[in-house]
């Protein structure tokens, strides 16, 4: 199947294991083409070489990953869960990263091909943000921006958006198009035993993922984890299993509701929120394709 999606992926992986399951669930797509990832949020450069890693068990050794931004742009320490990188041996043998910036990156390549290029943000917006600030035409030159983040039934601040909201409320300001998925929604999901049974069984990437996801299970005492930025993937991918509505979105970008986001219906919105999720279809597709991204690589 021809890829349907030119994409660049914007990720804070490396803390909560759904970042890594959202990529090998990209590398397992065939809809999908991958251009390149962008690392952001803390130690960027260790969250690239660990995607450099992730790459090369998927059989993409020459993925283009480029290390973001470090600091969000309200100047707050990022939140590091502390075991971010443990579960990799020799990680500075995948030393080979882009030497542009993220912005530099995101910019030139969407500008290369406007129109065409979907961009997949699913940690704290900052490179997004500081995209739009450099190029005033990178927010019309991107054909989609998909987002994980938020919440939208009730005025709680979700960690991404918490994590950056001044880079929030300039991209929702700025009249890019957006698909964004909230906390509402996502936490209706559940990977559980079963289907990280399946992903185990999916070669190196298979077992690197199944350690993942059990480190995180320690973290967080629950024997299964939420596919939330899987989920902002599959919204690009399978408007059947979720819906969604066209909205106006605004982010709180500073003071004690810093981050709380609010949606309005708003039929001419080229912004849209998803709505509903069809379970359990949704979680047996994106293991599916992760599991797809583990076998098509080294065993």
């Amino acid at each position: 199947m021809a890829a349907t999606h030119q994409v660049i992926l914007d990720t804070d992986i490396g803390s909560d294991v759904d970042d890594a399951l959202a990529l090998a669930m990209i590398f397992g797509a065939s809809e999908i083409e991958l251009l390149g990832v962008t690392t952001v949020y803390g130690d960027v450069r260790l969250r690239a070489l660990v995607t450099r890693r992730l790459a090369r068990l998927a059989g993409h050794d020459g993925l283009a990953v480029v290390a973001g931004a470090e600091r969000p742009l309200t100047g707050a320490d990022a939140w590091w869960a502390g075991f971010e990188g443990r579960l990799y041996d020799d990680l500075g043998a995948e030393a080979y990263l882009e030497d542009v910036s993220a912005v530099e990156f995101l910019t030139r390549t969407v500008a290369e091909r406007p129109g065409e290029i979907d961009v997949v943000a699913i940690g704290p917006l900052t490179n997004i943000a500081e995209a739009i600030r450099a190029d005033q035409s990178f927010a019309r030159n991107v054909r989609r921006l998909h987002v994980m983040g938020g919440r939208f039934d009730r005025p709680e601040p979700e960690h991404n958006f918490r994590s950056d909201a001044v880079a929030a409320a300039e991209v929702f300001a700025s009249g890019i198009p957006v698909t964004v998925v909230g906390l509402e929604i996502t936490t209706q999901a559940r990977i559980g035993p079963d289907h990280l049974g399946e992903i185990a069984t999916a070669g190196a990437l298979g077992r690197q993922l199944e350690a993942e996801v059990r480190q995180w299970w320690n973290f967080t005492g629950e024997e299964s984890n939420v596919p939330h930025d899987p989920l902002a993937v599959l919204a690009m991918l399978r408007t059947d299993l979720l819906g969604s509505r066209p909205v106006t979105i605004s982010v709180e970008p500073e003071g004690e509701r810093a981050g709380v986001s609010t949606a309005t219906d708003d039929p001419q919105s080229r912004t849209r929120v998803v709505t509903s999720v069809v379970l359990p279809d949704a979680v047996d597709h994106l293991v599916k394709l992760i599991a797809t991204a583990g076998h098509c690589g080294p065993s």
